[in-house]
């Protein structure tokens, strides 16, 4: 079809194509034929089978990012086909969310738009550009314009994340409102059958929300097995914890961000009537504590590991792997019989299988018996596309230690 370029792959990458996957990789593609940064292309297996249509990076390692399976004819065809997806996303979240006005409404390839992100924040929604085809101005428009037929947002900001961005070699460009004038509200959260937890959110702060929307029915998990002397590591802005203080006796909650821990502190008052208890912030470096606590014989009744990504790449993982264990070992050491930990990885490198393997010999380690109660993943908001493994990251183990 004219106007359109056609980039040719090699086979490993149109074996992975058929199997499900989205991404062809740079060292995969064998003719750009031109394409221009954050063209729509057809893509070709090498002798020039047809295998669908994408958006086409000249800078990410991700060369191609798979739109449909079909032989899109224009540009038109494109902006028809982003409608088509904003609007399964959003019909999919009314099935899906009950009780919480913060999730997500669009989570790249997980709903067919990939390299593009859109959040819920009560009134206010967030889109982030994560490759070069969604920077393209018309886009963007036809973007946001679907929002507002299927959501009636009024206010959008776009979140620029500069990293992103800086690989992409996309412009410098700084958050903004693209529609409306509220970038600050409070959300709820509800992934259970508890009140909904109330948060800060503010789209141009420079911080992500507190309440990690990935996470929103693992803290209701943690909040439904969980009682006593609980202990939130990493809490960041208190999303656990917050959770926590609503069924446990006293809860700690510590984070190496001052600036977190402040913000944590006011959504706690936002909260303050449905807590048993005040909770007690703390500054400090997880592992440095955990070993000091560990030495000192502290006890809880329920310990929350929820740390940031340790590997954020495969070569990586040795590393984190011995951080991971580090933490959970310290944890278990410090559970009382009949305790509760909850364990996180928010990486994708590390495997549940892994995850799994880890916790097994931090057990063995400290001669306690682990129960698996619970395999959970990010929330449903969060969907997982069979075929591309990379849309399943979140790993969250909830067990009962003796």
């Amino acid at each position: 079809m004219p106007g359109i370029p056609n980039v040719r792959i090699n086979d490993r990458a149109a074996a992975r194509l058929r199997n499900g996957h989205v991404w062809v990789y740079a060292s995969d593609v064998l003719d750009e034929s031109g394409a221009e940064p954050g063209a729509l292309v057809h893509v070709a297996g090498p002798k020039d089978k047809p295998l669908g249509s994408a958006i086409y990076s000249s800078a990410s390692q991700i060369k191609l990012r798979l739109l449909s399976r079909e032989l899109l004819a224009s540009e038109d065809d494109l902006l028809k086909l982003v409608r088509q997806r904003l609007k399964e996303a959003v019909d999919y979240r009314r099935q899906m969310v009950r009780n919480s006005n913060a999730y997500r409404l669009v989570f790249s390839e997980g709903d067919r738009l990939p390299g593009l992100m859109i959040d819920r924040y009560d009134d206010v929604y967030s889109l982030q550009v994560l490759t070069q085809a969604w920077d393209r101005p018309s886009r963007r428009q036809a973007v946001l314009h679907a929002i507002g037929e299927f959501t009636e947002a009024e206010n959008v900001v776009e979140r620029a994340d500069q990293r992103i961005r800086e690989l992409e070699q996309l412009p410098p460009l700084d958050s903004s409102m693209l529609q409306g004038t509220k970038s600050a509200t409070v959300i709820q959260m509800n992934g259970g059958e508890m009140n909904g937890v109330k948060f800060h959110y503010d789209a141009l702060s420079g911080q992500k929300t507190g309440a990690f929307l990935d996470q929103r029915e693992n803290y209701a998990a943690a909040a439904a097995r969980a009682r006593g002397e609980a202990l939130d590591v990493c809490t960041y802005q208190g999303g656990f914890a917050l959770h926590l203080a609503r069924v446990c006796e006293r809860v700690t909650a510590l984070d190496i961000s001052r600036e977190a821990l402040e913000i944590a502190e006011q959504n706690e008052k936002l909260n303050s009537g449905a807590n048993r208890n005040e909770i007690d912030w703390m500054e400090a470096n997880a592992f440095d504590l955990l070993k000091d606590y560990a030495a000192a014989g502290r006890q809880y009744d329920a310990i929350v590991l929820d740390p940031p990504a340790f590997a954020k790449s495969k070569r990586n993982l040795p590393a984190a792997m011995r951080g991971y264990k580090e933490l959970n070992l310290r944890a278990l050491r410090m559970l009382r019989p009949g305790g509760t930990l909850v364990t996180c990885s928010c990486s994708f490198a590390v495997s549940e299988e892994a995850f799994l393997q880890m916790l097994t010999e931090a057990a063995q380690d400290t001669h306690r018996l682990v129960r698996v109660l619970e395999r959970r993943g990010q929330s449903k908001d969060h969907p997982f596309l069979l075929g591309v493994p990379e849309t399943s990251y979140l790993k969250c183990i909830v067990a009962s230690v003796q």
